[in-house]
């Protein structure tokens, strides 16, 4: 090879699920980061336990892209059922490793790649009596195999064994041992480092690797939240997992030893669903983590909490569907399932985070926007965000920080009322006050998801009750300019074309513009981060001939919510949708809007 690609190519992994190799891989995307050079891990997995293939993917980006490339360049081939597709997903001039412990003359069919054989089931045979150990420590080995090919200091690998195995010191023996023979191996036998390297740099300075369940988790404790109720779903669980885990570090009182917090697993997440509501009427702030088919199921809840205007607060970490779907793989497609989840006119507040950063801020912010408002708001994360770890800003917290409960009276307050009526909007900007019970005999102790007045009483006068639902509306309106504003990068020149994204393709869709633009087609982004939109997102579309509109769903959901809630022309819009359930890579979005401009110029 020619072109010598330091810090700037991708290695995948190809195991078998079940087989202890996501400690493998993790170990040698942290070894990266600590060397001080920006990486991208993305983790393909299967529903089941154990035995299915499973794949790994590490980007090393000095330039700190954030999603894939859609290039292979060093492929590690683990598994013999998928020898033949992970043989054709190599980039050409790229490297594949494999165990050549049973020889596979096939590999050198195609002439545009190197062929690396290590004997690694035979190396920890020898050196391994027990059976499992012999498994596990098979992917120690072919971290020492990448580490020698690719020049990865071997103390930050060491370093970061002793760490994972603090508490078990044998492992750690045990563990060197494994990486010993494949580096040894492979530095008596071939010349290294590869072509395709790495080399220390000062790139990750202030940053941290972290995945969006676990900051969203930590950012629901700092937000103020003492109750979160779920049932396990995938892949939500880990979410509700950071909270407990940051709950019993920062609201157990260190005197007493007793938890100032409260966690349910449910029987099922529609009775998820009504504990954060019931814990949220007594005045705790409370949410649940869940996915698309939790969402389906707690939809009566979710009416109710809209009608009721009781706060609520849900992390959706989207997966594929519809029904089961493929519930390891990410989508965008929850997005109108969450904009009008339940019966009847409902419209509701959703949050999209685009990183685990943003799922820690947004967490704080969804529970502000929910006690602020009365009402449900969603936070829609997917499974890439949600439980890949990404390299992003060091998270960091405003001591000053106050919670805001919106309008709740306190006794004091009460006692100045003549009379409390619960539905009443009073100052005119479309939110009634609410008490906490308990507080004042004179407060509302009681709610309903039946027809109900202002005043709270029960109706069946349709005037009335076109009164109270004409308000939540335009409530849920008034909230479009107090959730995190749109995202805006202008090109370096003025341009006719824009892109709107949303989430996590964000990172793809960053280097998919800095490429197109170094092609000379220039295009201003925006990045959508809440519903309802903003006057902004509205002005950024009239401001342009074309947008072209990228997600991750088939039906373009998000573009749908544009053509529903703004008054853009239809044929403003280009959908760019992807949908296989891959996390998405610049080059599909770049071939897409390329291929659409052209097609413009010409027509």
């Amino acid at each position: 090879m020619s072109n010598p690609k330091v810090n700037d190519f991708v290695i995948k992994l190809a195991n078998v699920n079940g087989t202890g190799s996501a400690s493998a891989n993790g170990l040698l995307m942290k070894a990266i980061f600590r060397m001080g050079v920006p990486v991208v891990g993305k983790n393909v997995f299967p529903s089941n336990i154990q035995g299915m293939p499973t794949w790994y993917e590490i980007r090393v980006t000095e330039k700190g892209y954030r999603g894939r490339s859609g290039d292979v360049h060093v492929m590690v081939a683990m598994n013999a059922e998928t020898y033949e597709k992970d043989l054709n997903d190599l980039s050409p001039g790229g490297i594949l490793i494999y165990d050549n412990t049973w020889p596979r003359p096939h590999f050198l069919n195609r002439k545009d790649i190197t062929v690396i054989g290590v004997p690694l089931a035979k190396m920890c045979n020898d050196a391994f009596s027990v059976a499992r150990s012999r498994i596990l420590m098979k992917n120690m080995a072919y971290v020492g195999v990448v580490a020698a090919l690719l020049d990865l200091d071997l103390d930050v690998i060491h370093g970061l064994v002793r760490e994972m195995f603090a508490t078990k010191p044998k492992l750690v023996d045990l563990n060197l041992q494994a990486i010993a023979l494949g580096f040894d191996f492979v530095t008596e036998n071939f010349a290294t480092p590869l072509d395709f390297h790495v080399k220390a740099k000062d790139l990750t300075k202030g940053k941290v690797m972290i995945d969006g369940n676990t900051a969203a988790g930590l950012g629901c404790v700092y937000g103020g939240a003492t109750f979160g109720a779920w049932y396990p779903i995938t892949p939500s669980t880990s979410l509700m997992d950071g909270f407990a885990k940051y709950c019993a570090q920062l609201r157990v009182n260190p005197d007493t030893g007793k938890h100032k917090y409260c966690i349910i697993q449910a029987e099922d997440e529609l009775a998820a669903a009504g504990m954060i509501i019931g814990a949220a009427w007594n005045g705790a702030r409370s949410f649940t983590p869940t996915s698309g088919p939790g969402i389906s199921l707690m939809s009566e809840f979710i009416g109710f909490a809209y009608y009721a205007e009781i706060p609520m607060v849900l992390f959706d970490v989207q997966r594929v569907g519809p029904s089961t779907g493929m519930p390891t793989r990410t989508q965008q497609c929850d997005i109108q399932l969450c904009a009008y989840a339940s019966h009847g006119d409902t419209k509701h507040i959703l949050l999209f985070p685009s990183d685990p950063a943003e799922c820690f801020t947004m967490a704080v912010n969804a529970l502000d926007l929910a006690e602020r408002f009365q009402t449900p708001v969603f936070v829609l994360s997917d499974i890439d965000i949600g439980m890949n770890d990404w390299m992003v800003d060091e998270l960091t917290w405003d001591d000053n920080y106050q919670p805001d409960r919106g309008k709740v009276l306190t006794s004091e307050q009460l006692d100045d009322v003549k009379k409390f009526h619960r539905y009443e909007d009073i100052d005119g900007d479309h939110i009634a006050a609410r008490t906490l019970p308990g507080t004042n005999p004179k407060g509302a102790y009681f709610t309903r998801g039946s027809g109900h007045n202002k005043f709270g009483g029960y109706t069946e006068d349709g005037q009335e009750y076109k009164e109270v639902v004409d308000r939540l509306v335009l409530k849920w309106a008034s909230a479009a300019d107090k959730l995190p504003a749109p995202v805006v990068v202008e090109a370096k020149t003025e341009s006719s074309y824009g892109i709107i994204s949303v989430g996590s393709c964000d990172g793809a869709v960053i280097e998919a513009r800095d490429r197109l633009e170094a092609e000379g087609l220039h295009l201003n982004y925006l990045r959508v981060r809440g519903f309802p939109f903003c006057d902004k997102v509205e002005e950024f579309i009239a401001a342009h001939d074309q947008v072209y509109v990228v997600e991750q769903n088939r039906d373009a959901q998000l573009m749908g919510l544009l053509l529903a809630h703004t008054k853009t022309p239809r044929e403003k819009l280009v959908p760019i949708l992807h949908y296989s359930g891959e996390p998405l890579d610049y080059r599909f979005v770049f071939d897409a809007i390329r291929t659409a401009s052209s097609l413009r110029k010409t027509a």
